[in-house]
């Protein structure tokens, strides 16, 4: 059950605030996006962009000390909230893969098969793979952007070693989960906000979903699988 960007329905988004009440609100999961400032540093925000004034300024352009203080770092989040969940991270700056896996070691190294780096780039997926072992890798995509058909793309990701796929909520089906389960792939979706998705969802055998509203989906997942 991961938090989307922590508990956006219920705070500021992508805040050490909305990713301490998303557990307290019984997520077992963090979701997040991450960039690498201008001084290497990993920290978590959605658009990559800060401004000041009427400028505005790439993340990718800004040491750490300048943005704003409600950015918070990668360190600052394990520093908060600790490292007993799993932590979902988009890959937004390519070069991030390696600070973030890092970062992690040096907090907590059992945390690290609980880290989902999601990549949407096939080849960089598969890349990624190759370089690091000790993290898990995602493909993050639509189903009309896999050309060569889902099945095809499952053997190419389960012969590559990549853990899996997400996907948005409206791609899934019972049966395309079942097809990414027979090749030992986990299935992952999407931008559930409401119970008449959640609850479809977790029934079809989604290992992972992904909302805004942690307290629906606490609910959705207590009455379709039990407690956590």
């Amino acid at each position: 059950m991961f938090a989307h960007r922590g508990a956006k329905a219920h705070a500021r988004d992508n805040t050490l605030e909305a990713f301490e009440l998303a557990l307290k609100l019984g997520a077992t999961g963090l979701e997040s996006d991450v960039w690498l400032t201008a001084d290497g540093v990993a920290v978590l925000d959605h658009d990559g962009v800060v401004k000041k004034g009427v400028r505005k300024r790439p993340i990718a352009q800004v040491p750490r000390a300048e943005l704003p203080d409600h950015i918070p770092t990668l360190d600052e989040l394990l520093e908060t909230c600790g490292t007993g969940y799993h932590l979902s991270l988009d890959l937004k700056d390519p070069a991030s893969a390696n600070p973030i896996v890092e970062v992690v070691r040096r907090h907590d190294p059992a945390m690290l098969p609980r880290v989902w780096l999601c990549e949407p780039d096939l080849d960089r997926a598969i890349d990624l793979r190759g370089e690091l072992d000790d993290v898990r890798i995602l493909q993050t995509t639509r189903l009309e952007r896999i050309k060569e058909g889902p099945e095809r793309r499952a053997v190419n990701l389960a012969q590559h070693g990549v853990d899996g796929i997400n996907l948005h909520r409206s791609d899934w089906n019972g049966g395309l989960v079942v097809l990414f389960h027979r090749f030992d792939l986990v299935a992952f979706g999407w931008d559930m906000q409401h119970e008449h998705e959640l609850r479809p969802s977790l029934r079809m055998g989604l290992d992972a979903v992904y909302s805004d509203w942690v307290d629906r989906m606490v609910d959705a997942y207590t009455s379709e699988i039990g407690s956590v």
